[in-house]
């Protein structure tokens, strides 16, 4: 396991699995990410392996405070259901299991780092380690979003994740809440788990 700063997971490392084993594979994976704006009221994101098929469909509500994302696999089974909490100046999101909303089902919180800084970063908590309010350490830190052109997800010092941007940023392609992402996965990581964080941050920077 990386001990050490500016590591990355890699092959031999231990199974990082938050969402669920089979979202977990033994070589690092490519994958695309693409997000638009439906009917000026949902958000739609697809994610895609190098051969272009779907592995991943998250849906949601483009405005509002309370918001939902759901994560669903190709077959159209619920994965799991992303819910902000409320008006906050940080923003906070809770992760559970398919539909549920009960505590047992919980997979873990998301919440931001700080309201305050240019570059959106949040913490990761699993379930096991939800008191945000008395626990010192998060579990996982992911940093960036679209208009920073790069996204990390990191467990302790490893990186575990990264995400780039496929094309030049443009403010237009934007505001119009169409764009893509390539997703690059380490060996072991729970490829859902990163997805999710991914749409969690990047609704943090959205405007629509």
């Amino acid at each position: 396991m990386p001990k050490n700063k500016n590591t990355e997971w890699q092959v031999g490392d231990p199974p990082i699995s938050v969402v669920g084993d089979q979202f977990c594979n033994p070589y690092p994976m490519e994958l695309m990410v693409k997000r638009k704006v439906k009917n000026l009221s949902k958000d739609h994101y697809q994610v895609f392996d190098p051969s272009g098929n779907v592995l991943l469909q998250i849906d949601g509500q483009a405005w509002g405070f309370n918001r939902k994302r759901v994560m669903r696999d190709p077959a159209g089974f619920t994965v799991l259901t992303m819910r902000q909490k409320g008006i906050r100046l940080k923003r906070k999101w809770e992760v559970h299991g398919g539909e549920s909303k009960e505590r047992e089902d919980l997979l873990f919180t998301v919440q931001q780092s700080s309201a305050m800084s240019l570059k959106t970063s949040v913490d990761v908590f699993l379930a096991e380690n939800n008191d945000i309010k008395k626990s010192s350490a998060c579990d996982f830190h992911a940093s960036g979003g679209y208009s920073n052109i790069s996204f990390k997800v990191f467990k302790s010092d490893a990186l575990i994740a990264g995400v780039g941007v496929t094309h030049k940023f443009t403010w237009g392609s934007y505001c119009k809440g169409k764009y893509n992402f390539t997703v690059s996965v380490n060996p072991e990581v729970d490829y859902a788990f990163i997805i999710a964080l991914l749409v969690m941050v990047d609704d943090i920077e959205n405007l629509i």
